[in-house]
């Protein structure tokens, strides 16, 4: 089944291909702002369900304005192929102060200190939602999705006691710009974690082995059915 991530982040694209994962790239662009009083984890749900909401718009009218343009996508009558998504966030000991990317460096340190000689956890969501042309949708309604699922991963992460300097350090090296949390475990911020418990890539932001399972699921549900 052909597989597309629609996902702008370089690590996600590097976790899947590092899973020899035969897929294609896309990026959506969705507003990200948190409803009022939105719980986490119906945030990161949102998220993952407005991506490929986004991304079958996108294909639908690529496909119908240029079949050339998706070359890679074997989109025939009756024949699914899967949507990749995914939302990463950081959530404080409290269960519902949300840590996203910082807007700037003032958010950055707001976020650190809350972090600082603490344990946060790491929330990814990610969906599997299968696509499909069918003969009754070819005329009007074209690509529809046809089965969806999502899963979510939680990581807690310590960090050692932060110092201002070591906060001015790490936003001048402009790691933190596009991080959920404000910081990469996989570059310099390694240095601040003194353990983690669950997975270490949900930090880095997709659960590899899980997200495989969920393609996997993915995959037997579309064997299983009658298309």
């Amino acid at each position: 089944m052909d597989i597309i991530l629609a996902s702008g982040s370089p690590r996600r694209r590097e976790l899947l291909a590092n899973a020899t994962l035969d897929f294609s790239i896309m990026s959506v662009d969705i507003d990200e702002t948190p409803d009022d009083d939105e719980h986490p984890k119906d945030y990161i749900q949102r998220m993952v369900a407005s991506k490929a909401a986004a991304a079958i718009a996108q294909l639908n009218l690529d496909y119908k304005n240029d079949k050339a343009q998706l070359p890679k996508l074997s989109i025939s009558l009756n024949t699914p192929f899967m949507i990749l998504t995914a939302d990463t966030i950081g959530v404080l000991p409290d269960g519902k102060t949300v840590l996203v990317k910082p807007t700037d460096r003032e958010h950055a340190y707001s976020m650190w200190q809350q972090m600082s000689d603490n344990t946060h956890q790491i929330w990814t969501a990610v969906q599997a939602t299968q696509v499909m042309l069918s003969s009754a949708d070819k005329s009007d309604k074209g690509l529809q999705s046809v089965w969806q699922q999502q899963i979510i991963e939680r990581t807690e992460v310590s960090f050692v006691p932060l110092t201002l300097d070591m906060m001015v350090a790490y936003w001048n090296s402009g790691e933190p710009a596009d991080k959920a949390g404000g910081y990469a475990i996989q570059g310099l911020a390694a240095a601040w974690v003194t353990h983690i418990q669950g997975s270490y890539t949900n930090v880095v932001g997709l659960p590899l082995a899980q997200t495989l399972a969920l393609i996997t699921e993915a995959t037997n549900h579309h064997r299983d059915d009658d298309w």
